[in-house]
């Protein structure tokens, strides 16, 4: 199988900016699998559906026509849903707190993990994922696991950053409240909870750039990467 690379952590523990930059240093492919969940929210809410309409939702996942842009030199990604570009769309608030609720349903989730596999193992470049449980579901085989955390104050002000360069209006004690919600709901879920695999190396990213984070999964990447792959 393709070298991979499994990074995980709660939302707004830099994982994204990251991922990217990891990605692109190291040379494979990189894979929003949060983004891929954002676009099932984003397309079962233009269709008016909510998380009990489970027989309506399910079968939304086999029929996804996700596309994610190759990175660029600024590490940017363009996720494409029916060939739209969805890319702000799914970073609201709004699809934020939908798509948690619709995660913890089962059968979403096989679904999605399901296709979450199929692009990584079909990419001869290998592949890094960025997510909730791919070091522990996903892929728990990865070549290196990585689960990023930071505390909660400092996660939801990065959030409220990230809302604001999208052009949103952002409350900070909003948005903290609404984190430690996701973050109990992500964490407590009997399928697939937030946690980090046994093997995993966890780094904490308060008070650390965003280049020196960087540098140190690279690093476990280049010792951990076979010659060959």
């Amino acid at each position: 199988m393709p070298f991979t690379i499994a990074i995980d952590g709660p939302a707004g523990a830099g994982k994204s900016s990251v991922s990217r930059r990891v990605a692109q240093t190291v040379g494979v492919t990189y894979i929003d699998t949060g983004a891929m969940y954002r676009a099932l929210a984003l397309k079962a809410k233009r269709m008016h559906l909510g998380v009990e309409d489970h027989e309506s939702l399910i079968p939304l996942v086999s029929e996804l026509k996700i596309k994610f842009s190759p990175l660029s030199e600024t590490y940017q990604q363009s996720l494409f849903l029916d060939e739209e570009d969805v890319t702000e769309a799914i970073r609201t608030p709004e699809i934020s707190q939908f798509t948690s609720a619709l995660s913890v349903i089962p059968d979403v989730r096989y679904g999605v993990v399901a296709l979450q596999r199929e692009l990584a193992r079909n990419d001869p470049r290998g592949a890094l994922l960025e997510g909730r449980d791919i070091g522990t579901v996903v892929f728990p085989d990865a070549g290196l696991k990585i689960f990023l955390t930071a505390s909660p104050e400092e996660r939801a002000r990065r959030r409220v950053e990230q809302f604001r360069r999208l052009g949103l209006a952002a409350d900070y004690q909003e948005v903290l409240q609404d984190q430690i919600i996701r973050d109990a709901r992500d964490s407590s879920r009997k399928d697939s909870p937030l946690k980090a695999a046994a093997d995993a190396v966890v780094l904490d990213t308060d008070g650390f750039a965003l280049d020196e984070v960087v540098d140190k999964i690279v690093k476990l990447a280049d010792e951990r990467r076979s010659p060959i792959a």
